[in-house]
């Protein structure tokens, strides 16, 4: 069974300095199978239990537009006493908060990705590895472009998607009324922000991902 890792680490933190603790904050609500947490410098680490989670993950990130995310898909495992990982498996994490405790090949992608989203010309700096490296890079193709939608956003249109729920109808009117704006305000930040196409494209991505490790490789050495 494959973990989803995600190494994100900030772009510009010689510029705006250390936002971290700020991007911990917001990944909070996602559930994790090893919270996400500093690993050093200016990155955070943390493993989900699945690719909806994975990209859910992501997409809060890049909404930032702070963050390189690299996703790493592969096993990861308890490190044994002499120093190695554990293969990984279902149920191989321990019940443990740190990072140090685990390692595996899922660890060894997330580092390759995040590597490669924070190359220069990469415009959506979101990348993916795994052992399926065509899989990986259509799931990434996925998520640059769903990323794309979600960088372009402005504070007005995220002031109304924060409060619109996925695959609920007749919505636009009861969040009108909380914001102070017109229905129709509402109906056109939807549509100026691709929300729905968003939605309508996630679970392509979700696909990918959940195919990434189907070969069950190790990770070649950079």
């Amino acid at each position: 069974m494959p973990h989803y890792v995600l190494t994100i680490n900030q772009r510009d933190s010689r510029e705006v300095g250390d936002l971290v603790g700020e991007l911990l904050r917001s990944l909070r609500p996602v559930d994790t199978v090893l919270p996400f947490q500093r690993s050093v410098g200016d990155e955070a680490i943390g493993i989900v239990p699945d690719a909806r989670t994975a990209v859910d993950a992501a997409l809060i990130a890049l909404r930032h537009r702070r963050w390189n995310v690299g996703i790493g898909v592969g096993s990861v495992g308890p490190v044994e006493p002499d120093g190695p990982a554990a293969g990984g498996g279902e149920g191989a994490l321990p019940d443990t908060q740190s990072l140090h405790d685990v390692g595996g090949p899922g660890l060894v992608y997330a580092r390759r990705a995040v590597e490669e989203a924070a190359k220069a010309g990469v415009r959506v700096p979101v990348a993916v590895d795994g052992p399926d490296e065509q899989v990986a890079e259509e799931a990434q193709s996925v998520l640059r472009l769903i990323g794309q939608l979600v960088l372009t956003r402005t504070d007005a249109e995220w002031a109304v998607l924060d409060l619109m729920v996925p695959g609920v109808r007749g919505q636009q009117r009861p969040v009108a009324a909380e914001l102070g704006i017109t229905v129709q305000a509402v109906s056109k930040a939807v549509q100026r922000s691709f929300w729905n196409e968003e939605h309508a494209c996630r679970p392509a991505a979700e696909r990918l991902l959940a195919l990434v490790d189907a070969v069950q490789l190790p990770p070649s050495s950079p």
